[in-house]
């Protein structure tokens, strides 16, 4: 079997010392899936990021949302201008709304918030590399909901979903982020129902785990957060 490519990498951060953690969790991510990782060049500010993207058409971009006086944002929009096509995933102490929402209308694949860095970036980037969004639950419910504000009304429920009353009910309490115990409980029946239910949800909405589906549920309006 031949030798797996490395992935590149390009990070954009205005710190060093971030910058530098970022390369020592890249070590540990790329000893499992999705492979070796390779971080191909550093960048603190917008100009400096567009050079990079440029000159070395990285596989992937982390990248900061406030670059000093600069939005990271900025060159999301400009990277895709001059026709970078690679995946992107920010990394951001923003927690807010509306930077998650303005983030991913600019094309990001992912958020991944920077308090929550060490435990999920490995499985964001697994995510983003295999053409998913990557969007933590919370964040999920939050910014679909945002859209939906946005656009002024839910989209169009799809009718050949042909989710039953119950796992309508289920999917309610699931986008809520109930716990299967929690919604066995709430729902008077067992854990063991709820999974099953929970199986017929992913497989009618054609998904394969928790955050897809409540991602597909709000995209499709089928429920609100």
């Amino acid at each position: 079997m031949p030798p797996i490519s490395p992935i590149s990498i390009v990070l954009v951060d205005d710190n060093p010392d971030f910058r530098q953690g970022l390369k020592t969790l890249l070590s540990f991510c790329g000893h499992s899936d999705p492979g070796p990782l390779t971080v191909v060049g550093q960048a603190a500010s917008v100009d400096q990021a567009l050079s990079l993207l440029k000159e070395q058409h990285p596989t992937l971009m982390l990248l900061d949302l406030e670059l000093g006086h600069e939005l990271g944002e900025t060159a999301l929009l400009r990277a895709r201008e001059q026709g970078y096509a690679g995946k992107v995933l920010i990394l951001s102490a923003h927690d807010e709304d509306e930077w998650i929402f303005r983030a991913m209308r600019a094309g990001a694949h992912g958020y991944v918030l920077k308090d929550q860095v060490a435990t999920q970036l490995c499985g964001a980037i697994k995510t983003v590399l295999q053409d998913q969004v990557y969007l933590p639950p919370d964040v999920a419910t939050r910014f679909f909901s945002l859209f939906h504000f946005y656009a002024g009304r839910s989209l169009q429920a799809a009718k050949s979903t042909n989710l039953t009353e119950r796992e309508m009910e289920v999917l309610h309490w699931l986008v809520q982020g109930s716990t299967n115990e929690a919604i066995a409980g709430s729902l008077y029946i067992t854990v063991a129902t709820v999974k099953a239910h929970l199986t017929a949800i992913f497989e009618k909405l054609q998904v394969s785990n928790r955050t897809q589906a409540i991602i597909k549920a709000l995209k499709l309006g089928l429920v609100t957060a």
